[in-house]
């Protein structure tokens, strides 16, 4: 399966783009699996709608930014601007045309097998017409705002990801008149029949009251199209005095990016069509037909039907064995012991951090454990232990309402020094960020945004304490973001710490982050900008130099040329290279002579693949393993403060040995990438029915 179409080169690297675009496919193939339960694939085909919506909001633009400049130099992938937006626009419309085949010819008859029927107003009985015209009258016709184009009313503006009906009507004798009818998104899309079991969309419904939005002129025809606007940001931050209000002015600049795409059905009439490419200033390449509904992304409401036979049975993440609490040991802590008024109840608490970490470092892996039990457990323990002098933590995505930050504010008001480091720039979710960091500076938090002209992505937290032994230090580093939503669909990794050394290298981290130290000199960690690059190439280089050398290299994304080259290096030297890349790969694997010695997977499934761990070593040396939320991308390594630490405690290395060996089973589905940049599926163990499994059982 392939986005490429021809396009792409495979001489030396792949096209970003196009490899984000066969990622799409694979999730797309999810939707596709008749073995998932069906509400899952319908999730999966509006996870497929949402990625390809961002994808054209973020990195479309940035093609189409490049041809506009008059750039006509290939990239390092063999690909100009012009051939990169060709591939994009070939690869995307197949997509779309393939999801709405999809929907339209599978999935709404299997949902209509099951009892979940989409209908059509001509499709009513008088019964439920009545009740139809009754919710429009009632809450639809109020919030509906019929925009003409004609000399006294200009072309509207038409906002980003939105559904509209372009309405044709005959109100003179000249010719037919255009107006636009925004499908309102407060609304649901999918409207419920009274017998609870049939939906109607909420764009039919209104298509069938526009006699009532237009009184006393002729409908002659209407129809629905949807638009794509550019959604990307352009922060520099070393222009401006505050970044805060900066950041808020950017936002409420955003909706009025210019138009990238345009979904058309296929029934839109060229007189609509002509009117919208040029008002939108578009042209009828950026223009996307596909037959039935557009938007598939708003399926997510149909994820919400409360029919578990239709999905696959929820889990209950476990508790970190180190963690858990003798059964017959009372908490140390239980619900309601403080936090603002309408914070979540807490569960309770049952062994003391402290004590356990003195005693050994502690690996939480989501969403296989919890975060709840771990992670935001610590943090409300350290939030009211006397002893706790200071608390520390970056925060670049969270949940909308979370105890971690009620654990914050609730340290700050107990007069422990809270600091936090809040992304503003963390892309769609600035707005949240925005509130956050005007909550928590409200209570008294001391709140930093980072390093001028640099994102902070690394996921690190620090507790100081006061102890008979003196100040001690306790950190977390994780691959994931604190986010108890995300957590438990997100595999990822975090690794709790008392080592001194690793504190050490997180206080002056924090540091570099809050105040004007520019340090990076560091004992453990491997820090961008400064030297996280580096210290992956050395790894490959120090690997590539043993006569038995193995590198397994599991993350999100592989982009970056100079950690590329060091692997095509590192397979001459005979090096044997796995790399398990759960979304863009650049580097052109099995290539005689270049990369012979490196192999390419990816698993796409139930949880989004988030962890990264670099693995150096075989089981005769040993294992240096590192973690942290850094991809091999130029953003990572070079325009972002990142993180990647060593995992020292031997049980713990040996732990994350097997599971990436795990990922490297043959027995496991996975998809495999071809030199001729081409992905097959292999069918196989579910992995993640598997560590669901083995987790259910751990017992020690």
């Amino acid at each position: 399966m392939s986005a490429a179409n021809g396009t792409r080169s495979c001489k030396r690297y792949l096209n970003r783009e196009l490899s984000w675009l066969d990622f799409n496919y694979r999730v797309l193939a999810l939707a596709c699996d008749s073995d998932l339960p069906l509400l899952e694939r319908i999730k999966f085909a509006a996870i497929h709608a949402s990625n390809l919506d961002e994808f054209f909001q973020v990195r479309v633009p940035t093609v189409l930014d490049s041809i506009d400049a008059g750039v006509r130099r290939a990239g390092p992938d063999g690909l100009t601007p012009r051939a990169q937006i060709k591939g994009i626009r070939a690869a995307a419309a197949e997509q779309l045309r393939d999801a709405s085949a999809l929907f339209e010819d599978e999935l709404r008859p299997a949902l209509a097998a099951e009892g979940i029927e989409f209908v059509e107003p001509d499709d009513l009985d008088d019964t439920n017409r009545a009740w139809v015209a009754q919710l429009f009258g009632e809450q639809v016709f109020p919030v509906l705002t019929p925009l003409a184009v004609d000399p006294a009313h200009p072309f509207p503006y038409i906002s980003d990801l939105s559904l509209n009906l372009a309405v044709f009507v005959e109100h003179s004798r000249s010719s037919p008149s255009f107006a636009r009818v925004k499908v309102p998104p407060i609304l649901p899309r999918f409207l419920a029949l009274p017998d609870g079991h049939r939906f109607i969309t909420l764009e039919s419904v209104i298509a069938g009251h526009l006699g009532d939005l237009f009184p006393g002129v002729k409908v002659i025809s209407h129809s629905t199209f949807r638009v794509t606007r550019d959604a990307d940001l352009d922060i520099d931050d070393t222009e401006t005095d505050d970044l805060l209000k900066h950041m808020e002015l950017e936002l409420r600049q955003r909706r009025f990016g210019g138009a990238v795409r345009l979904e058309a059905a296929p029934d839109l009439s060229g007189a609509a069509l002509d009117m919208l490419t040029r008002e939108l200033k578009l042209t009828y390449d950026d223009v996307y037909t596909s037959k039935g509904l557009l938007g598939l992304s708003d399926l997510f409401e149909l994820y919400g039907i409360e029919r578990d036979d239709l999905k696959t049975p929820s889990h209950s993440p476990r508790t970190p064995l180190p963690l858990r609490a003798p059964s017959e040991a009372p908490p140390l802590l239980r619900a309601g012991t403080g936090g603002r008024r309408g914070a979540a109840p807490e569960p309770e608490v049952g062994v003391d951090f402290f004590d356990v970490l003195k005693r050994q470092d502690v690996l939480v892996h989501l969403p296989y454990e919890s975060f709840n039990s771990s992670l935001d457990a610590f943090i409300r323990q350290a939030a009211v232990d006397p002893d706790v002098l200071a608390m520390k933590m970056t925060m670049y995505r969270t949940s909308e309402r979370t105890r971690l930050v009620d654990s914050l504010i609730r340290a700050a008001e107990r007069g422990k020094q809270v600091v936090v480091v809040v992304e503003l720039k963390a892309r769609f979710d600035e707005h949240a960020n925005i509130e956050w960091a005007r909550i928590l500076e409200r209570a008294g938090v001391h709140v930093a945004y980072g390093v001028v002209g640099l994102k902070t992505h690394c996921k690190l937290a620090m507790v100081v304490r006061r102890e008979p032994r003196g100040i001690a230090h306790y950190c977390f580093i994780g691959t994931g973001n604190f986010n108890a939503d995300t957590a438990l669909i997100y595999e990822d990794l975090g690794l709790l710490t008392s080592d001194a050394d690793f504190a050490a290298d997180v206080a002056g981290l924090f540091n570099s982050l809050t105040g004007y130290s520019r340090k990076t000199d560091y004992h453990k960690l491997a820090v961008a900008p400064h030297s996280l690059g580096q210290s992956l190439v050395k790894h490959i280089a120090a690997e590539a130099a043993e006569p038995d050398g193995h590198i397994v290299m599991k993350m999100n994304a592989i982009v970056d040329n100079e950690v590329i080259d060091a692997l095509y290096g590192a397979s001459q030297q005979g090096c044997r290279i796995d790399l398990v890349v759960r979304g863009i790969c650049c580097l052109v694997p099995g290539v005689a002579g270049m990369s012979e010695n490196i192999s390419v997977r990816s698993i796409v499934g139930r949880f989004l693949e988030h962890s990264r761990v670099y693995r150096f070593g075989n089981s005769a040396r040993g294992h240096t393993i590192l973690l942290g939320s850094a991809d091999a991308m130029p953003r990572n390594l070079r325009y972002r403060v990142e993180a990647l630490a060593p995992v020292d405690s031997p049980a713990l290395a040996a732990e994350l040995t097997e599971l990436t060996d795990m990922y490297l089973d043959d027995g496991i589905a996975h998809w495999e990438l071809g030199s001729d940049g081409e992905w097959t599926q292999y069918s196989g163990t579910d992995l993640h029915e598997l560590m669901l499994a083995r987790h259910a059982d751990r017992r020690s």
